[in-house]
């Protein structure tokens, strides 16, 4: 028995309150890996299924038939799940003349540890090298090398479009983004999770013995992993399918309890206006910061298991998102009264001047407690500084009207339709300045009308 777990008992410890702590720790994992999983099988949004090493394209903006958490109804996406699992993969990028894309590379632990695109690296055609990590080999000198963290990483590719008369310019850019794997893996990208038998309420735990031994986490995680040997997760073989009754319920109460925690710590940031303005929920990844990310001290974490909470909240509520310093997302889910937002009732937003940011602004509405978007007569699914017709006044003030029914005037200009029922909108703020960033930019409260 090593350091880390000697001593430790199962019966003198607090199994549920280990398992809770597991369930926090691992929930990024499980939760990105089984949505690339899912993508090599069914898609993602609007991007039909694709093999490893290749990417797959939309062909229209996301909407309401695409139920993956807090997608994005702004850009239109090419996605490809990398395996370096047999070496190097070239990722070829085409000249975009000056619009904005970002190609986000992120790990299978959901860490951000590369970024292509506009900000990053220019609108120029470009060659990259994704490597695994302490690769040594030779890297071409036209071509800049990306370390993986992981053998499985996904390309999260975002093309700025801006409306359905874009897509034909968007899709002859999506021909020249390429991914060529140099030797083919040998092995599965994903290993195999045994599920036979294993109770409906410990899945997830099945899951994550599978896929911890499969990819390791930076080396400092690795004692605060230690921790969950008692319960079973770091066992070679899978423990879960006939577990001890008291094993199986301190799991299943530990997995109610590091899921209440994350609920509960995705409502607890730091508000203004009621809008919680977070450019640092994504700075969890201290260790692999590659090309095209910011490796300083204002964009990391020092506090690790702090990190895994807040690394937890970004994937159950914004899986895949970018840093603040590449986007800065906005989530409301109140007024300015404090009352929980409601399809029921109408609403007003009066910006005095636009947002301040680089490339644009969108909010983009979606139900709950799912975070998908919400059917509309309009088909409106997202406002922003794209939107045709958006009625601004002489001063370059504007207001948005967000609600279930269509303004009473009759005027859907700026629009946005609510859900029924409890909704909850995002503001996305693309290549934000320094005022966002800083703290000093407020987003206007969300009034309530009548």
């Amino acid at each position: 028995m090593n350091q880390v777990s000697a001593g430790i008992s199962l019966a003198g410890m607090d199994r549920a309150g280990l398992a809770a702590d597991a369930y926090v720790y691992g929930y990024p994992l499980v939760a990105s890996l089984s949505e690339v999983s899912r993508f090599t099988r069914e898609g993602l949004a609007a991007v039909p299924a694709t093999r490893f090493n290749a990417f797959g394209h939309a062909h229209r903006l996301a909407g309401p038939d695409d139920t993956f958490v807090s997608v994005n109804n702004d850009t239109v996406y090419s996605i490809g799940q990398v395996d370096v699992g047999g070496g190097p993969v070239r990722l070829a990028v085409p000249d975009t003349d000056g619009a904005y894309y970002v190609l986000q590379v992120v790990d299978a632990w959901t860490n951000n540890i590369a970024y292509v695109g506009r900000r990053a690296s220019g609108t120029k055609a470009a060659s990259f090298l994704i490597a695994p990590r302490g690769w040594s080999g030779e890297v071409p000198d036209d071509t800049t090398l990306i370390p993986a963290s992981t053998t499985v990483v996904s390309i999260i590719g975002r093309l700025a479009c801006a409306g359905p008369a874009d897509l034909p310019r968007v899709e002859r850019l999506q021909k020249g983004l390429r991914l060529n794997a140099f030797t083919p893996s040998e092995r599965a990208p994903l290993p195999p999770v045994a599920a036979t038998g294993v109770p409906t309420d410990l899945l997830f735990f099945e899951h994550l013995r599978c896929w911890l031994a499969a990819f390791p986490p930076a080396v400092p995680d690795r004692a605060y992993q230690e921790r969950f040997r008692p319960i079973g997760l770091l066992d070679r073989d899978p423990p879960y399918a006939d577990p001890p009754a008291d094993l199986a319920e301190a799991l299943t109460e530990g997995a109610a309890q590091g899921r209440t925690r994350i609920e509960e710590a995705s409502r607890t940031a730091r508000t203004v206006n009621g809008w919680h303005l977070a450019p640092h929920a994504f700075d969890y990844n201290v260790d692999f910061l590659g090309p095209g990310t910011v490796d300083s001290p204002q964009w990391k974490m020092t506090d690790r298991t702090r990190g895994y909470l807040a690394r937890a909240v970004a994937a159950r509520v914004g899986l895949w998102g970018n840093h603040g310093y590449e986007a800065v997302y906005a989530p409301v889910y109140v007024d300015a009264d404090g009352a929980p937002l409601n399809g029921a009732h109408a609403y007003e937003i009066h910006f005095p001047a636009p947002p301040p940011v680089d490339a644009f602004w969108s909010l983009t509405m979606y139900d709950m407690p799912d975070y998908y978007l919400a059917p509309n007569p309009l088909d409106r699914y997202s406002i922003g500084d794209r939107t045709p017709g958006l009625r601004r006044e002489p001063d370059g003030s504007f207001t948005l009207r967000v609600g279930r029914s269509a303004p009473e005037d009759g005027d859907t200009a700026n629009w946005l339709p609510a859900p029924p029922g409890a909704f909850r909108p995002i503001m996305r703020l693309y290549q934000p300045r320094s005022e966002i960033l800083q703290g000093t930019y407020a987003l206007p409260p969300v009034k309530r009308v009548g």
